[in-house]
Order: C-alpha cells, then sequence, then structure tokens
C-alpha cells in the first residue's frame, strides 16, 4: 500500500498540518495539504502546503523568503493529521507567521481577552511584495 494511501484525507481531499520546530519544540503554525502537497514535502524535505484560499500549492517562503525544511513527517494515532518537524529559515529567529511574528500562535487569552504576546521580529509590509 502506498503510504500516502493510509492518510485519512477529508472530504476535500485535505489532511490538517501542525509545524513545529525541531529544535525548541515550539508550535509554529497550522495549515493543510492535499496528496500532491505532502508528497512533495517529503520528496524536498520543504514545507509545501495546499492554500485551500488560493486554491493552490503554496511552497512556504516562496514569497517571504521563511521557508521550512522538513525533518521527520508524522502522523497521529488515527491517520488523520500531519505533523512536520521543520527549522524555520529566512530570519533569525525564524519567521513562520504573515504577521511578522515567530509562531502563528501569539495570541493569549488573558482576563481581558486575547492579547498578543509575542513580538513582531520584521514589518510584514517589508516581507511581502
Amino acid at each position: 500500500m502506498n503510504w500516502l494511501d493510509q492518510i485519512k484525507w477529508d472530504d476535500n481531499g485535505l489532511v490538517p498540518v501542525i509545524a513545529q520546530e525541531k529544535d525548541t519544540g515550539d508550535v509554529m503554525m497550522f495549515a493543510w495539504m492535499n496528496r500532491e502537497a505532502l508528497q512533495k514535502t517529503a520528496e524536498l524535505k520543504r514545507a509545501v502546503y495546499f492554500s485551500r484560499s488560493r486554491n493552490r500549492l503554496w511552497f512556504k517562503g516562496e514569497e517571504s523568503g521563511h521557508v521550512q525544511t522538513v525533518h521527520d513527517i508524522r502522523i497521529d494515532c488515527d491517520n488523520d493529521v500531519v505533523l512536520l518537524k521543520i527549522t524555520q529559515l529566512g530570519h533569525e529567529p525564524g519567521i513562520a507567521c504573515h504577521t511578522g511574528r515567530h509562531s502563528c500562535f501569539f495570541q493569549s487569552l488573558q482576563p481581558d481577552g486575547w492579547q498578543a504576546v509575542d513580538p513582531v521580529l520584521k514589518d510584514p509590509e517589508t516581507i511581502y511584495k
């Protein structure tokens, strides 16, 4: 059986993906992959996602330069979530979020609501052309 056939794809042919920084354990982002994206990620050792808004493959860093090198690809016990162990490239420390932050998970629930608790490392206006 092909390893891709073991993934439980949703009704749209997608699987949720978590990108986790290999060295720090930081959860960098959440995205989606279709079969082609996962195949290319495995082949290239570079994160390739499926952009639902653009309806096409999205090579992480194609515009920003914030590429994710993939060291390990894992699936959960139900075969319906993919975990990528990555190194985030393109800036020190690595930037995964389109807001210019290290991680997309930069908001924390505080008594008065959601608050950004991680700094912007690079102005998004200078990242995307």
